[in-house]
């Protein structure tokens, strides 16, 4: 189980983010919301839990079958449609290196794969307990 933990103070609204292995970042709201801009919003920071896991998954899936590519990219796009309830991410995907089609279709199978797109593409539960 991954463990993390926010904390807010009186300080509008900086918020501190902490992992079970004791990373740490902040969150916050834009100053036009009555925040600081001190970090990523909670809505950036779901778009570039995406983001980082599909580049990291991408990176370990390459490495292992040894491809040439030193670089990945990946860009989220995250709205709200209110109107049919339903969130759309956009992830724009860029492979520099020496890659095929077959790889490239590939890639975006294993990117499909990655753990955080499996959590957003099935059921989800959130229990929530007011201690």
């Amino acid at each position: 189980m991954d463990t993390i933990s926010a904390k807010i103070d009186t300080r509008l609204y900086r918020t501190e983010v902490k992992s079970a292995s004791d990373n740490v970042l902040i969150s916050d709201e834009p100053q036009e919301l009555g925040g600081k801009n001190l970090g990523l919003n909670p809505t950036e920071l779901l778009a570039a839990s995406l983001a980082s896991c599909t580049v990291i998954t991408l990176r370990m899936y390459i490495n292992r079958k040894q491809w040439n590519v030193s670089e990945i990219n990946v860009k989220i796009d995250f709205e709200r449609d209110s109107e049919r309830s339903v969130s759309v991410f956009t992830r724009k995907i860029e492979v520099i290196g020496e890659v095929d089609e077959t790889q490239r279709q590939r890639l975006e199978t294993i990117a499909n794969s990655c753990p955080i797109h499996k959590t957003l593409t099935h059921s989800i539960e959130i229990k929530t307990t007011l201690i």
